[in-house]
């Protein structure tokens, strides 16, 4: 069973506890009448459906969280998280649950260094499943085509919370807009140039810099590598996506090169 079917069978508890147990539980609201069952189904620290439901709560919470940031939530930001929740083709009950947890973010008082603690420990540090959370909070900054300086600082704290020093953020900042870029640029300079950024190498990097960049993001984003670790299922398209376009950045950069 899933780990989103653990939860709305009533298995699952409060079994996060803390702030991430609190914000699940304020997110489902009203779906159970008697509550969710505290007893059952509790699974260990670590255990792969506990780390998704603790990425799911934590990644729309932070996402609510950063689009309040700059004092005001943006028809962007607004529409990334559409974008987000549609890429993970959610049922309307998560879906729901997905814009509560977003507007959970969103309130004065949210409790980010205790939520950013606890995923902290439920992750066990996977580096790969912090990358892939910070990727979306960093494009979560970024929707609105500018990095507020109140943005930024959060995104540092955010980054620092999670163990990730200023120069990998910065890194991983790059490659998020590079991906952005890729995605959108009509020419084809820009496009090249975004290819680059995507694939986090320079424009003089050698063909043998640019493949070890490109294997090790391909290994990072693969979609089954990320769910084994922890990444709900639901967001397996995203880390498909993310493949595909290192991929045709990779390709584009090999074509330009020969």
């Amino acid at each position: 069973m899933s780990w989103w079917g653990k939860v709305v069978g009533g298995t699952f508890g409060f079994m996060l506890a803390g702030p991430l147990g609190a914000l699940m539980g304020a997110a489902l609201g009203n779906y159970f009448d008697g509550g969710l069952s505290a007893q059952d189904g509790r699974l260990g620290l670590g255990a792969t459906e506990r780390v998704q439901s603790a990425f799911f709560t934590t990644t729309f919470a932070l996402m609510g969280y950063i689009a309040k940031s700059d004092g005001k939530v943006t028809k962007d930001e607004i529409a990334l998280a559409e974008r987000v929740m549609g890429q993970m083709r959610l049922n309307p009950m998560q879906r729901k649950v997905a814009i509560r947890l977003f507007d959970e973010g969103k309130r004065e008082g949210f409790p980010v260094k205790e939520v950013l603690a606890q995923f902290r420990r439920e992750s066990f540090r996977r580096t790969s499943l912090i990358q892939m959370l910070l990727e979306i909070v960093v494009a979560t900054a970024l929707a609105d085509g500018r990095l507020h300086a109140r943005e930024r600082k959060i995104l540092d704290d955010i980054a620092s919370a999670l163990g990730v020093n200023k120069q990998r953020l910065d890194s991983i900042m790059a490659r998020v807009s590079g991906q952005a870029g890729f995605e959108t640029a009509e020419a084809s300079s820009a496009k090249l140039k975004a290819a680059y950024a995507l694939l986090g190498v320079e424009p003089n990097a050698s063909l043998d810099e640019i493949k070890k960049a490109y294997r090790r993001q391909m290994s990072q984003h693969h979609p089954d590598k990320l769910v084994a670790k922890g990444l709900p299922e639901e967001m397996i398209d995203i880390a498909t996506r993310k493949t595909q376009d290192i991929k045709a950045a990779y390709d584009l950069i090999r074509q330009e090169s020969s």
